[in-house]
């Protein structure tokens, strides 16, 4: 697992300002694996949700990777939690995984694809904001790149259909806010068990928040299961949440906000190649070129800022 990452960073050079170019190459590693991994999950979802209803989707995907950290973690001889930890990490995985997760799927059934591709582009900027009511604000080539980011976003999900219903609009917001507003109180407030324990702890608790909304919500499996759907289920709970999700809370803690929620911008573009690779479909010029202006602004944003000392 990541929990390695932990151990071999050296305080010293985390409290240096030194260019993104010489981030351990394990950093580097994070950022490939939650750009890649969590752009490729848009199609696994497709595929999984033709068995399994959304809520169920998200709640048992990571209780499955919780229980698996979680176990893996106990096995290497990690102590528990705390109670303070558990309550911590139930506030931060009901914030992230219930609220951003699952009203994501809530927005997705009265939200155009091509919208919410646009609200989830929101996120880098609301992180900052969020962030900077911490004292934490990007500096100026920070700034231009989520604004570079943003506009290859809307640029990208220009071709597709602009349509939304209030309902879909409140969740999204909601949704980029609960999972911001808890990736900061993450490394800023609250305090998790150390290493892997706590991001096993977090998605446990944050996974049996959605189980419990999909009871409420009366879900059930009404479809018959199939190979492809379980495989797709099984590829979220190990590289979508296992790997993915705890490198993005590896990241939170080593680099800037806008540097890790960048992952916004070039996750439509993995999705989009995935396209072409697997579904036959093809590039437009306005396509083309929304890549070349995502890919920029990351670029940016890899070279603007270092590690920042993490406050767990």
């Amino acid at each position: 697992m990541l929990t390695a990452i932990h151990c071999s960073l050296n305080v010293q050079f985390m409290a240096k300002k030194i260019p993104m170019k010489h981030l351990p190459r394990r950093v580097l590693f994070a950022l490939l694996t939650v750009y890649i991994v969590w752009g490729s999950t848009y199609f696994a979802i497709h595929i999984a949700l033709t068995s399994f209803p959304p809520f169920l989707l998200m709640g048992t995907r990571f209780l499955m990777a919780g229980a698996l950290l979680y176990t893996w973690t106990k096995w290497r001889g990690a102590p528990n939690p705390s109670l303070l930890e558990w309550r911590d990490a139930g506030i931060i995985g009901v914030l992230m995984l219930g609220g951003g997760m699952g009203l994501t799927a809530v927005g997705q059934q009265y939200v155009s694809s091509g919208l919410t591709a646009v609200f989830i582009a929101c996120s880098p900027m609301i992180l900052s904001f969020c962030t900077g009511f911490f004292g934490i604000w990007p500096n100026r080539r920070e700034w231009l790149g989520i604004v570079i980011g943003f506009a290859g976003a809307i640029l990208l999900a220009a071709g597709g259909e602009f349509s939304a219903q209030p309902m879909g609009i409140i969740a999204l917001l909601g949704a980029i806010l609960c999972w911001d507003i808890g990736s900061v109180l993450s490394q800023r407030k609250l305090k998790l068990a150390p290493g892997a324990m706590g991001f096993a702890s977090e998605m446990l608790l944050g996974g049996l928040f959605l189980v419990g909304v999909a009871m409420v919500k009366g879900e059930s499996f009404s479809t018959p299961m199939t190979m492809s759907a379980l495989a797709a289920w099984s590829y979220l709970v190990v590289a979508g949440s296992l790997f993915a999700f705890t490198a993005y809370m590896f990241l939170l803690s080593r680099v800037s906000p806008a540097l890790a929620s960048s992952y916004a911008y070039v996750n439509p573009v993995i999705a989009v190649t995935l396209g072409v690779l697997l579904g036959g479909e093809t590039f437009s010029p306005r396509e083309m070129l929304a890549m070349a202006i995502i890919l920029g602004s990351v670029a940016l944003l890899t070279m603007s800022h270092a590690p920042k000392p993490s406050t767990n």
